[in-house]
C-alpha cells in the first residue's frame, strides 16, 4: 500500500504494433479491493520509439511518468513498475482498444483500455462560486530541491487571523486531494475561508504544478515540504502575523505533528483520521478490516496476517540494509511461508504473482512509513490540537488510533485537545454504509458537513 487513503500499487506494460494506433490517450478501469481506479496513458512518439506518462484521475494524480514504452506484434508494454504495476496488453486496430492484465495482489486482475479522453464530472459538493481572495503560489523546499505550486484563499475582507495549511494523504496527490473524483480539500478549502480562515493547500512534489520526484521521497521528505509552507507563510508580510495551523488526512495526520513537534510556529493541528499507533499495527489492523468486508474468512485473515507480520518485521529489522540486499531475504521468508500454508501451501506460480510485488514493500516511502510510531511526535505536542475520525473508517481504525492520540498527547501534558469519533463516517469522512473502500466512488457526498461544521467551530474558538 502506498496510501492510507488508498494506494494502489501498479506496474504496467504495453506495447503496440502499428504506429498510428498507439498515440493518443488510452483510458481504462481497474478494480481494486472492491473499488474502480481510472487510469489513463498519454502515448506520444518520440525520435526513436514513444514515450508516456500516467494520470490516476481518482488519486488526483496526473503527468506521471512512467518507465520505457514499447510495441512489437501488437503487443503493447508500458513499464510503470515505480508505481507497483505490471501490464501486458494487446492492441485490436479494429476496435480501437487494448486488452490486457496485470498481476495484483496474487490474482491476475483485467485491465482493458480505450482510445478517449475522459471528462472529470462534478460533484454536489463542489463549490460552484468563490467570493474570496484566490491566488496562486509557489515556495522552494530547500531541503529537497522542489517547487510546490499551491493556492492561497483569504477572506474577501481580507481579515483572517488564523491560517491552515492542508496537508495531504499518502499517494500523489494534487492541492485539492482528488481522490475517486472527490475534492476533499477543494471542499475544505472553501468552506473554512467563506468562514474567516485563510486556507494554502499544495500539490504534492512531482504532482500537478509542483516540481521534485514523489516516488523517492519518504514521510520525512514530505514533512520538509509542509515545513516548507510554514516559512513561506511566515516569509510574506501580508501573512507573517497570522496564527499557523496544520490540517493533516491520513498520513497527513502523522506529518502535521512531525512538523509541529520541532516548529514552534505551528499554533494548533487539525488531525483527520490520523494515525496513533505504531504504522505496523495500523497496517495489519487495516489489511484485516478491509479483507472481512470483501468476504474473506477468518482463517484467510488469520494467515495473511501472519505472514504480512513477518514481512513488515523483516523490513522494520533490517533499515540499513539496500533494496537490492533485502530483495533476496523477502523473497524467501515469502515463499518459505505461503508454501506452508494448509492444504499443501499456496502454487508457486500464485507465490511468484505476489512476490513479483516486492518492488512497492522494498521503495523509500514504505520502508519509512512501516518502521514509524506517531507517538514519537505525538507526546512532544504541546498546541491545541483536534483529531477526528470516522467509525466506519476502515483504514484507520477510529477507536484504536484515537486511543493512541489521547494517550500520547496526555503523555505530552497537552491540556487543550480534544478527541472525536463521528458516528457512520468512513475514511474519507462520508456518510458510509459499510465503510468499504469501493463506496468512496459510489457516495456523492465528499465530506459529511459535521466535520465541516465541527473542525470550523473549533478553530475559530482558538
Amino acid at each position: 500500500m502506498k496510501k492510507i487513503v488508498l494506494t494502489f500499487a501498479f506496474v504496467l506494460l504495453v506495447g503496440i504494433a502499428f504506429a498510428q494506433g498507439i498515440v493518443g490517450d488510452w483510458a481504462g478501469v481497474l478494480a481494486v479491493n472492491g473499488a474502480k481506479l481510472r487510469i489513463i496513458f498519454h502515448i506520444t512518439k518520440t525520435g526513436d520509439g514513444y514515450k508516456s506518462t500516467m494520470d490516476s484521475p481518482d488519486q488526483g494524480a496526473k503527468g506521471l511518468p512512467v518507465g520505457a514504452t514499447t510495441f512489437a506484434d501488437n503487443k503493447i508494454t508500458i513499464n510503470a513498475s515505480q508505481y507497483g504495476i505490471n501490464y501486458t496488453g494487446t492492441y485490436l486496430p479494429d476496435s480501437n482498444k487494448i486488452n490486457g492484465s496485470f498481476p495484483q495482489g496474487g490474482k491476475i486482475v483485467p485491465l482493458n483500455f480505450t482510445w478517449s479522453k475522459y471528462t472529470i464530472a462534478a460533484r454536489s459538493q463542489d463549490p460552484k462560486d468563490f467570493p474570496y481572495k484566490q491566488e496562486e503560489v509557489a515556495f522552494d523546499n530547500p531541503k529537497g530541491g522542489d517547487r510546490l505550486a499551491g493556492t492561497l484563499t483569504m477572506p474577501a475582507d481580507g481579515k483572517a487571523s488564523k491560517i491552515v495549511i492542508l496537508i495531504t494523504g499518502s499517494g500523489p496527490e494534487n492541492r485539492d486531494e482528488e481522490v475517486f473524483n472527490h475534492r476533499p480539500f477543494l471542499v475544505i478549502s472553501d468552506w473554512l475561508t467563506r468562514h474567516g480562515i485563510a486556507v494554502l493547500r499544495y500539490d504534492d512534489r512531482g504532482v500537478a504544478k509542483s516540481t521534485g520526484n514523489y516516488n523517492t521521497a519518504t514521510t520525512a521528505d514530505f514533512a520538509d515540504d509542509a515545513e516548507a509552507a510554514v516559512n513561506y507563510i511566515q516569509s510574506r508580510s501580508d501573512l507573517k502575523n497570522l496564527s499557523i495551523g496544520l490540517m493533516g488526512h491520513s498520513e497527513g495526520g502523522t506529518i502535521a505533528p512531525m512538523v509541529a513537534s520541532r516548529n514552534k510556529s505551528v499554533k494548533f493541528l487539525v488531525l483527520l483520521a490520523g494515525p496513533g499507533v505504531p504504522n505496523e499495527q495500523l497496517m495489519l489492523k487495516q489489511t484485516a478490516d478491509i479483507a472481512r468486508l470483501q468476504g474473506a474468512s477468518d482463517e484467510g485473515i488469520k494467515l495473511s496476517s501472519a505472514s504480512n507480520k513477518k514481512v513488515y518485521d523483516l523490513i522494520i529489522q533490517n533499515p540499513t540494509m539496500t533494496a537490492a540486499q533485502l530483495k533476496p531475504l523477502l523473497d524467501t521468508l515469502m515463499y518459505r511461508d505461503f508454501r506452508s500454508y494448509p492444504g499443501g501451501g499456496l502454487p508457486d506460480k500464485r507465490i511468484a504473482e505476489i512476490v513479483q510485488q516486492n518492488a512497492t514493500l522494498l521503495a523509500p516511502w514504505y520502508r519509512y512509513f512501516i518502521a514509524m510510531n506517531p507517538a514519537d511526535y505525538l507526546t512532544k505536542i504541546q498546541c491545541p490540537v483536534l483529531a477526528l475520525d470516522g467509525t466506519l473508517d476502515m483504514q484507520v481504525n477510529a477507536e484504536a488510533n484515537l486511543a493512541g492520540i489521547k494517550a500520547s498527547l496526555e503523555k505530552a501534558g497537552n491540556k487543550n485537545f480534544e478527541v472525536v469519533a463521528l458516528p457512520g463516517l468512513n475514511h474519507l469522512f462520508q456518510k458510509a454504509t459499510t465503510g468499504a473502500v469501493a463506496e468512496y466512488e459510489q457516495i456523492d457526498e465528499t465530506i459529511d458537513p459535521v466535520v465541516l461544521d465541527k473542525v470550523t467551530a473549533w478553530i475559530n474558538k482558538l
